[in-house]
């Protein structure tokens, strides 16, 4: 009887164990439930067109998600590399392409918004993420067997009956695994790696630096009203507006952000200060500081060059052009120096023309770099009657966007509707549905037009999804352009000046480019040397000055009155005008760009001396500096332009010849031509630069119509 109730209790004791185990394991399996819930990257978003749910995204979901997306891609790489089949296109290179699904999704939300509405917090992911990406990547462009199998498709590329697109993404495959260390001994992979992963947290570094010298270390603050003698009333009610967000009501804040320091360069009759605001400009990150950026400098170039060194190139720059159209560094050099040559010369007339207004004011001393907008101003007044202020009210930033808008469904047929209530995020921001023709959907675009402190400055065209193709069907574009335009002030909207217009246009062009890319592989879909790639924005920036379309979108922001003819003839005259300056300030800074990345020796032991002899190797004059100096070039030391800042006028090149091709036929919308670059925005990534240039134009470009077009001929 004992015996029979002590075997009942035990039965009954272990149940209620097994119960408890039970219990416990669903706990802990709803807490991984419910751990993966919370997570929206681990789910699948129900937004429209499948939009990031911004509201939804913590910062602390990033760093789990990132390591998931790692853990599951290299599952997937492992796969390919286990499979035992013999490797074809489809097991190998195409499951290799369509590879790291969550880990795209996470990053194309984290990279965008570290940029346009960062944080310390922000910054600080940053950091811990890009050691973890570096050697993911490393893992798997190195990965010996991973190669072998891209390789032996690639050795046999031509038996297997490839059509064109496979063909050209197989080619590029298995250039990244050579670029990136395949065919290195194991002993200089693991040399390779290290200088990786050096490499990656100094551009991050150089970014913060940059961004805290710019927004938070300096500011010109104004409290004696008579220090704004020369300013329009615009720009004073907007230096009042900034004032007061940064606690200072009743005084006038400058700060460091173009739309807020130009117009102070332009007009402040007060030179002192525009020298003051000026320097605090082109010192950033050369202050001795915690923000210096010359030591960061120093390593950047050392280590570039090593592992250009390693991989088999003379130096840095013939490693990234090798890739580019231009082939050869010193093909790029030949370009620019007959750039360099005319507008050196255009320039110092222009010297001797504003210091000749300088002495005729009675001014006793000689022209300098913070003088140059001021008199630059007002030498255009004296020949073309022309001023800023004259123009902006023509163009607010909402007569602006409806004049982008006109031409973009003029050529493309494309429509742009605003929806409210999707989700963004920063209030600043707005979503538009993308719609083609016939109402259906191409894309989604953000657009984020001022600055403030999380956003870096310049202007630049990003995304939070690339279009790709999944189980056969589009997955369309999720685009974002991001600016730092002139912001309302009062009652009066956000007047933009011509050059801010012009960078509107630009970046929708990269933004067009993103949103009609459709190739079946995501290697090749969309990418396009680095020359070739602001092709597309550029040639938008002819549509902005045409009269015909200004006369659509460039009306009086008070009256709704068009542009007269007189002033776009003005504005047309004067086309020519300061370009010895706006040409030569750039060309100085991509040739300084390409002599930190040819070295005869990569250890510079200071940065400042090496700009100095760099610029008067090349004959700079003193009444101006490079678009960038060395301590705030973050297109070459914290983006992807290092060896490659000449890409612009490059692509200037191709871009005025592009529009002759519109021109030629008497019609600037003209639809096949429209048709026909449209096609080249596709499918620009299926072939070599060139080939699809010349697909379009016929032919290839010549320097002689953009050398006329700016003057310099």
């Amino acid at each position: 009887m004992k015996t029979k109730k002590f075997n009942a209790m035990k039965k009954l004791l272990l149940a209620i164990f097994a119960v408890g185990l039970v219990f416990s394991s669903c706990k802990n399996e709803n807490k991984e439930i419910t751990a993966t819930m919370e997570n929206p990257f681990f789910t699948t978003w129900t937004t429209p067109f499948g939009v990031p749910p911004f509201g939804q995204i913590l910062e602390e979901h990033y760093i789990p998600a990132i390591q998931e997306g790692i853990t599951q891609r290299q599952a997937e790489i492992d796969a390919i590399v286990a499979n035992t089949d013999k490797p074809t296109f489809e097991n190998t290179i195409l499951a290799l392409d369509k590879s790291g699904e969550l880990l795209s999704k996470v990053n194309g939300v984290f990279g965008p918004l570290n940029s346009a509405n960062t944080n310390e917090n922000m910054q600080a992911i940053a950091r811990e993420i890009s050691p973890l990406m570096t050697k993911h990547r490393d893992n798997i462009s190195m990965d010996p067997e991973l190669f072998k199998k891209v390789k032996a498709i690639y050795d046999k590329r031509e038996e297997l009956n490839f059509d064109a697109e496979q063909m050209r993404v197989t080619e590029k495959y298995y250039q990244d695994f050579e670029r990136n260390g395949a065919n290195l001994s194991a002993e200089d992979q693991e040399i390779l790696k290290s200088l990786n992963a050096e490499l990656s947290p100094l551009s991050l570094k150089f970014g913060e630096n940059l961004l805290a010298e710019t927004n938070k270390n300096f500011k010109l603050i104004i409290d004696n009203e008579a220090d704004l003698a020369g300013l329009p009333d615009d720009v004073i009610i907007r230096a009042a507006d900034a004032a007061k967000r940064v606690g200072e009501e009743g005084k006038w804040v400058f700060t460091l952000a173009k739309p807020s320091m130009l117009p102070f360069l332009q007009f402040s009759e007060k030179r002192e200060l525009r020298e003051k605001l000026y320097r605090g400009y082109f010192m950033r990150g050369d202050n001795d500081n915690e923000n210096d950026n010359k030591e960061t400098i120093k390593k950047i170039v050392k280590l570039r060059d090593q592992k250009a060194k390693l991989l088999g190139f003379n130096n840095h720059a013939e490693y990234v052009i090798d890739i580019n159209m231009a082939k050869k560094p010193q093909a790029v050099y030949d370009f620019l120096m007959e750039l360099w040559e005319p507008a050196l010369q255009m320039a110092k007339q222009d010297v001797k023309e504003m210091q000749a207004i300088i002495d005729s004011e009675g001014g006793d001393f000689k022209l300098a770099s913070w003088d140059w907008w001021n008199y630059s101003e007002k030498l255009r007044k004296a020949k073309f009657d022309l001023d800023e202020a004259e123009i902006k009210p023509y163009f607010s930033l909402e007569n602006t966007t409806n004049g982008v808008f006109y031409v973009v469904e003029k050529l493309y047929g494309l429509k742009f509707i605003l929806r409210e209530d999707w989700p963004t995020y920063h209030e600043e921001a707005s979503a538009y549905e993308v719609q083609e023709a016939d109402g259906s959907n191409l894309g989604v675009l953000y657009m984020d037009f001022h600055p403030r402190d999380g956003k870096r400055v310049g202007a630049w065209s990003t995304g939070f999804r690339s279009a790709s193709y999944k189980d056969g069907k589009r997955v369309p574009r999720i685009g974002s352009i991001v600016m730092n335009f002139t912001r309302p002030a009062g009652d009066t909207p956000a007047l933009l000046s011509f050059d801010e217009v012009t960078t509107f246009f630009h970046e929708f062009g990269h933004a067009l480019h993103g949103l009609f890319t459709d190739g079946p592989y995501d290697r090749t879909a969309g990418r396009v040397p680095r020359d070739f790639v602001e092709l597309p924005s550029q040639i938008m920036e002819n549509w902005a000055a045409e009269p015909e379309v200004m006369k659509v979108y460039a009306k009086h922001y008070e009256t709704g009155e068009a542009i007269p003819d007189e002033l776009i003839d003005k504005l047309m005259k004067s086309g020519t005008f300061n370009q010895g300056f706006i040409t030569g300030e750039y060309v100085a800074a991509s040739l300084l760009d390409l002599d930190y990345h040819t070295p005869e020796n990569a250890e510079i032991t200071d940065v400042r001396e090496f700009e100095i002899a760099a610029m008067d190797k090349i004959g700079l004059i003193p009444e101006f500096i490079p678009r960038y100096r060395s301590t705030y070039f973050s297109h070459i030391f914290a983006g992807g332009y290092s060896a490659g800042y000449y890409v612009y006028y490059w692509a200037a090149v191709l871009d005025t010849d592009a529009f002759n091709a519109f021109k030629e036929t008497g019609d600037i919308f003209n639809q096949e031509y429209a048709a026909k670059f449209r096609t080249l925005l596709e499918k620009c990534g299926a072939d070599e630069g060139m080939n699809v240039y010349m697909d379009f134009r016929g032919k290839e470009p010549s320097i002689e119509p953009y050398l006329k077009k700016k003057g310099l001929k």
